[in-house]
């Protein structure tokens, strides 16, 4: 992810931004109609912090890279408020790093923003399901492991396509983009349920997505 300016195609970019635009405002929207917006605003401050520091060890790959993230973390805390707090995140890494493009920002937040989403769902319905009710923790930690991996190679996948729809001069850095997010994708599934296990047993309000941010 972090593609960088001149890269991808003005369609690819125009869709990005539409796409971030609409999703920050049905988040802004979800939290006044819940009148939620004092609660959020502390994690989803927190979170884009986290996103803003682990993103910036990286390795870079051709005109984008490949780094740790926690988005099914930041979708398992978060849920639709992640889309916004990764937002947040990119635009602090391009203006003070120059790290990743601003006119790909939009298509950026898309790439990470959907798979933490995805990851929310993933996790919501499977400790929902009554799969391991019994067991609450371990539950949560092996959704949230499974969320976790899931929304790496979901990013990976994204950022590939936009990648290859900008240009097929692009398929073999997205093809190589894919293959070095395996070992993101497993170590970011050891942590995000390993961290998902221990708040649900310490600390379950701040999980949004066992209903922390619902009223």
């Amino acid at each position: 992810m972090h593609i960088s300016d001149g890269v991808l195609s003005a369609p690819v970019l125009a869709a990005g931004w539409a796409i971030t635009v609409v999703f920050i405002a049905i988040a802004i929207w979800w939290s006044k109609k819940k009148g939620i917006e004092v609660e959020v605003i502390p994690k989803l401050s927190l979170m884009a912090g986290v996103f803003f520091v682990v993103c910036l060890v990286h390795i870079p790959i051709g005109p984008t890279c490949v780094h740790f993230m926690l988005a099914g973390l930041m979708g398992i805390i978060l849920g639709i408020f992640a889309f916004p707090a990764i937002f947040i995140g990119l635009v602090l890494q391009a203006f003070l790093f120059q790290f990743g493009g601003i006119t790909t920002i939009g298509i950026n937040t898309v790439d990470v923003g959907i798979p933490a989403l995805v990851a929310y769902v993933i996790f919501k319905g499977g400790c929902k399901s009554g799969i391991l009710s019994s067991r609450k923790v371990a539950s949560a930690g092996i959704f949230g492991a499974v969320a976790g991996g899931v929304a790496v190679l979901l990013v990976a996948v994204f950022t590939a396509v936009a990648l290859i729809a900008s240009g097929e001069q692009f398929f073999g850095v997205a093809v190589a983009l894919v293959v070095a997010h395996i070992p993101v994708m497993i170590i970011e599934a050891v942590v995000t349920g390993s961290v998902v296990a221990f708040l649900v047993k310490v600390k379950p309000e701040l999980i949004g997505s066992l209903g922390g941010e619902e009223k």
